[in-house]
C-alpha cells in the first residue's frame, strides 16, 4: 500500500564530516575527478565583487567562496574535500574576493577535472566566520543570486507501482524533454526539499503535497503527481538552484526502484536531420540498440557496416560510442542541450573508393552520405 507513515529518510542521522576527518589549516590543494552526480560539492558566498578581509587561521583573506554541502560518496568527498573549506583558487586562477557566478563559471568550464586550492577551517572557527559573514549578507545581499530564471521542460508524467523486499509503493516518473530521467517516491522529494531548503534558506520554496497517513487512491496519487510536477518546475526555474549538485543528483538515474528492462524511447538523428525513435530496454547496450536501428531502417548488413551511432560532444565534435556503453545513459545525461538528441547515426569509412562502390549499389548509402556531406560544418 502506498501510504506516507513509512517514507522516511534512509540515510540515517547525519554528522558534521568536520567532526570525524582532520582538517588542513594550511593552504592545499584538492584535485577532483568529475563522476556521474558531477563534482559531488556546492559553492555558496557573496554575490558582489569585493568586501572586508576576514582572518581564517591567522591569515587574512578577501572573502571566499565556500564549500556549503558536498555529496555523500560524491567526487568532492573522495579528493578529501570538506563542508567549510574556503576556497582560493580554480584551476589556478585566484578567485580571492570573486563572486558566486565567477567561481561557479570557472568549475563548469573545467571538464572532468577540477582543482583547487581551499583552506580548511574547524567546526568553531566556520561558526564565527559565518556568524560575521551573515551580518554583513542581512545588511547587503543574499548569498546567492535567484533573479537569472531558465527554462527546464521537466515534467512528472505519470507514475508506477514497485515491489521491494516485500514493500508496495508508488515511484514518480520524471522526464526531461520527454526524456525518462529517473523515477523517485515521495519521500526523496521530501528529502530533496529539505535539502534544498538547508542550502537556500532565503529562498521561498513552493509547499510538497501534503503527507497522507493512509493508502491513496489512483486519483488522488494523479493529484500528488501534478503538484510534484509543479514543484519541480518552479525549483528548476531558477539557475543557480537548478544548476546546484543537490537537483544533479536528485534527476540523476536511479536503479534502486528502475528494472533494468524498463522500455524507454530514444532519437537517433539521421545524418539528413531526419531523426528516429527506438523503442528499446533502458540498459542496451549500443550494439544492441544499433541492431535495432538496422532493422528499422532495412539496413543490409554490409551496409550496417558502414556507420555508427556517434554522441554530439558539442556543435562541431562527435564521439563514436563504443559497442558496450549504454546510449540511453548519455541521452539522459544531455538532458539540457538544445538539440533533440545527442544519438547521431553516421559514416564509419574512410576509404572513397569504398564509398563511390557502396553509393552505386545503395540508395540508401549514397543518400546518408550525400546528407551529411552537406550539413557538416
Amino acid at each position: 500500500m502506498d501510504t506516507d507513515s513509512s517514507d522516511e529518510e534512509r540515510s540515517g542521522p547525519t554528522v558534521d564530516s568536520r567532526a570525524l576527518q582532520s582538517y588542513n589549516p594550511d593552504i592545499h590543494v584538492v584535485v577532483i575527478q568529475k563522476t556521474e552526480t558531477g563534482f559531488g560539492f556546492n559553492v555558496r558566498g557573496q554575490v558582489s565583487e569585493g568586501g572586508q578581509y576576514r582572518s581564517i587561521n591567522g591569515q587574512l583573506f578577501a572573502p571566499l567562496q565556500h564549500v556549503s554541502a558536498i555529496v555523500p560518496g560524491g567526487a568532492a568527498e573522495q579528493a578529501g574535500m570538506l563542508k567549510g573549506d574556503r576556497i582560493l583558487e580554480v584551476n589556478g586562477i585566484n578567485v580571492e574576493g570573486g563572486t558566486h557566478k565567477q567561481v561557479v563559471d570557472l568549475i563548469k568550464a573545467s571538464g572532468d577535472k577540477l582543482v583547487l586550492s581551499v583552506i580548511s577551517v574547524s567546526p568553531s572557527e566556520q561558526d564565527r566566520i559565518d556568524s560575521s559573514c551573515q551580518s554583513d549578507e542581512n545588511s547587503t545581499s543574499c548569498p546567492y543570486d535567484y533573479s537569472e530564471k531558465r527554462s527546464l521542460p521537466i515534467t512528472v508524467p505519470s507514475f508506477h507501482w514497485v515491489v521491494k523486499n516485500e514493500e508496495k509503493f508508488v515511484v514518480y516518473n520524471i522526464h526531461m524533454a520527454g526524456r525518462h530521467l529517473c523515477s523517485r517516491r515521495y519521500s526523496e522529494f521530501e528529502q530533496l526539499h529539505r535539502y534544498l531548503k538547508a542550502e537556500f534558506c532565503d529562498f521561498c520554496f513552493p509547499r510538497l503535497p501534503s503527507k497522507w497517513p493512509f493508502a491513496l487512491r489512483e486519483q488522488q496519487l494523479d493529484t500528488r503527481r501534478r503538484h510534484l510536477e509543479q514543484y519541480l518546475e518552479k525549483v528548476c526555474s531558477v539557475r543557480v538552484i537548478a544548476e546546484s549538485d543537490i537537483i544533479q543528483a536528485f534527476l540523476m538515474e536511479s536503479d534502486v526502484y528502475e528494472a533494468s528492462c524498463l522500455d524507454v524511447d530514444l532519437r537517433i538523428l539521421l545524418p539528413d536531420q531526419s531523426n528516429v525513435t527506438l523503442t528499446v530496454q533502458k540498459d542496451s547496450s549500443c550494439a544492441q540498440v544499433y541492431r535495432s536501428l538496422q532493422a528499422r531502417l532495412s539496413m543490409n548488413d554490409e551496409c550496417a557496416k558502414n556507420f555508427a551511432l556517434y554522441e554530439m560532444i558539442d556543435l562541431n565534435f562527435d564521439r563514436k560510442i563504443g559497442l558496450s556503453e549504454r546510449p540511453h545513459a548519455l541521452y539522459i545525461q544531455n538532458y539540457s542541450s538544445a538539440a533533440v538528441t545527442c544519438i547521431l547515426l553516421k559514416r564509419w569509412l574512410f576509404n572513397v573508393a569504398k564509398e563511390m562502390e557502396l553509393c552505386k549499389k545503395d540508395q540508401f548509402v549514397h543518400r546518408m552520405f550525400f546528407w551529411q556531406v552537406r550539413v557538416q560544418p
